[in-house]
């Protein structure tokens, strides 16, 4: 009998399992700690932190090509682009209290809700489902893209139709809004044209004479 066929249970973990849940706490605390600190370079690299540990348990699940995935986009790209940001628009260093708001109590229902929900499905879905980890790589690169591009390249395709139009819309918008703030206002176009000199009344009728 192999281990895929042994009876599990969560009072045996193996040596996996015990990685996946301490891994799992970590990331947990990452992303506590990313959306309650009030600085927002601290937010950026509290939020590497959770990514990677994202990726950590997608490695743990054998699904390889899902966790580089998870590395090289959001880790390698979105959370760069993000430091970038925040040193182009000169974000402040220290704590922030625009990163502050009064409706954290309303935020942390919805989250706490939406976690709730979360976990249910999932347990639910897969209450019975074990993954035979010492088995063939189940989210290897050739399993994935086989499974993308057989039964699932109808979603893939308008997602990435999707993703077009998202970023074509971004462009029109940036491209409106320059013309927008390099346009001048109708009041300094009107007071920019030449107009006839109006004698200064304080002035003396002989100086107003050579004036004109």
């Amino acid at each position: 009998m192999t281990l895929a066929q042994a009876p599990h249970g969560f009072l045996s973990p193996t040596g996996v399992e015990i990685a996946f849940v301490l891994v799992g706490l970590v990331t947990f605390g990452a992303a506590l700690v990313t959306v309650t600190t009030k600085q927002l370079v601290h937010a950026a690299l509290w939020l590497v932190v959770a990514l990677g540990g994202l990726a950590v348990e997608y490695l743990l699940l054998t699904a390889e090509f899902i966790a580089w995935v998870q590395v090289l986009i959001y880790v390698g790209s979105v959370v760069v682009l993000l430091l970038f940001g925040l040193m182009l628009t000169r974000a402040p260093i220290g704590r922030s209290p625009d990163a502050d708001s009064g409706n954290r109590w309303a935020a942390l229902t919805v989250a706490v809700a939406a976690a709730a929900a979360l976990v249910w499905v999932v347990v639910d879905a897969f209450r019975a489902t074990w993954i035979d980890l010492d088995g063939p790589a189940a989210g290897s690169t050739e399993v994935t893209g086989a499974s993308l591009f057989q039964n699932w390249v109808l979603p893939f395709e308008a997602l990435s139709v999707l993703l077009l139009a998202a970023l074509v819309g971004a462009i029109v918008l940036s491209r409106k809004a320059k013309a927008e703030s390099s346009s001048p206002p109708v009041n300094s176009r009107v007071t920019g044209k030449s107009s006839p000199s109006v004698p200064d009344a304080r002035k003396n009728p002989a100086e107003q004479e050579g004036a004109c």
